[in-house]
Parts: C-alpha cells; sequence; structure tokens
C-alpha cells in the first residue's frame, strides 16, 4: 500500500474522515499545526497500528558492511522493522485505512530525507479510504523483514548508533523506554497514556 505517483498518504484507524484539518501534534518535535501524510520510501513505517512502537532499519549508501550483517543480517531484503510480541495480535487483527491525497498542497519535512509531508491547510482525500489488509502480508510482498523481540529498546539503542538508516514510532510506548525504567509498564497502563503525531 503506497501512494501513486503525484500522491501521498495518511493511515488511520478511522475510515470515516472527509476532511483532514491541521492539528498540533503532542509527540512530535516540530511545532506548528500541519495535517501528516507520507510518500512512497516512507509508507511501510506507518504499516502498523497507529500506537505500537516500531524500530526501523534499512542499508543506504554509507551503510558498512559489518553494520549490515548486525543490524539487517540473513533473510533477505534491505530494510527490518521490530516490534515486541506484545503487539503481534494487534498487527494481525488492525483495520488500517489509507487516505489517498494529491501532494500539491503538501511539503517534504526533514533532511536530507523527508521523513514526512505536511500541509498547514485543510485538504480533502481523493476518494474513500481503502483498507489496508494484512499487514504481514504486506511485509513479506515488499521484502521487509518484520523482527518480533521481547523488549524493544535494547535493539532502538543499537541501530541508532549505527551506520543504518533508521526511524522510530511510538517508542515511548515500547516495554523497557526509559521513561519507564526501572520497572517497565504493562502495554495495556501505556496505551491509556495515548499519543499522537508521527515522532517518537
Amino acid at each position: 500500500m503506497r501512494p501513486e505517483p503525484g500522491q501521498v498518504l495518511h493511515f488511520s484507524e478511522d475510515p470515516t474522515i472527509t476532511r483532514f484539518v491541521p492539528r498540533v501534534s503532542p509527540t512530535s518535535k516540530d511545532r506548528g499545526a500541519f495535517v501528516w501524510a507520507v510518500d512512497a520510501v516512507r509508507a511501510p513505517d506507518y504499516w502498523f497500528p497507529k500506537q505500537c512502537p516500531r524500530a526501523m532499519a534499512w542499508v543506504i549508501p554509507d551503510t558498512s558492511p559489518s553494520d549490515r550483517e548486525r543490524i539487517i543480517g540473513p533473510g533477505g531484503g534491505d530494510r527490518v522493522h521490530a516490534i515486541e510480541y506484545d503487539w503481534l495480535e494487534e498487527i494481525r487483527n488492525v483495520r488500517l485505512y489509507a487516505y489517498r491525497f494529491d501532494s500539491t498542497p503538501f511539503r517534504p519535512l526533514g533532511e536530507p530525507v523527508p521523513r514526512a509531508h505536511v500541509t498547514e491547510e485543510p485538504v480533502e482525500p481523493l476518494g474513500p479510504p481503502e483498507p489496508v489488509g494484512d499487514l504481514l502480508a504486506l511485509h513479506a510482498e515488499a521484502g521487509i523483514q518484520l523482527r518480533v523481540l521481547d523488549i524493544l529498546w535494547p535493539y532502538w539503542e543499537t541501530i541508532t548508533s549505527s551506520t543504518c538508516g533508521f526511524s522510530g514510532i511510538r517508542l515511548r510506548n515500547s516495554l523497557g523506554h526509559p521513561a519507564h525504567r526501572p520497572e517497565a509498564r504493562p502495554r495495556t497502563l501505556l496505551r491509556q497514556a495515548g499519543s499522537g503525531g508521527p515522532a517518537v
């Protein structure tokens, strides 16, 4: 599930939205009220339930052979997405939808490679939301390894010190997050706290 040329996507578990209005994200480091979307490169970052913590890494031109072996490892492909076991059932069962937008009102955000596209004006999707379908199958079809770990945070600390490209989303919901140490709270309590926006 990726946008066509000239489009961007917004992923949501709500299939009833007809008009998107800019809002301030409480978890984003980017100030301002935006409507958030992603291009074809960053769309796989959002093939997850909204609140699911995930650590993602991929090969870039500067990735060393040792880091490729250490972070990506055998199994095929140039990209790996890591989650915690506690979220596997929800990934299997969530109903996720993709909204398509004309990319014209949006501008890239992030350097040197955009991590998202944003607009500061209300926008309407090009059509009704499209069911994303089986998220595990989507990863398999894209050749992306999906790695399931007991605790996500140690892997995140490893990839951020590597030469791989990386992105982390909803990491505050992960077991072992520094904000929850020394005792990690159960996922049910983390989800009650809630969060929004595309940042860590």
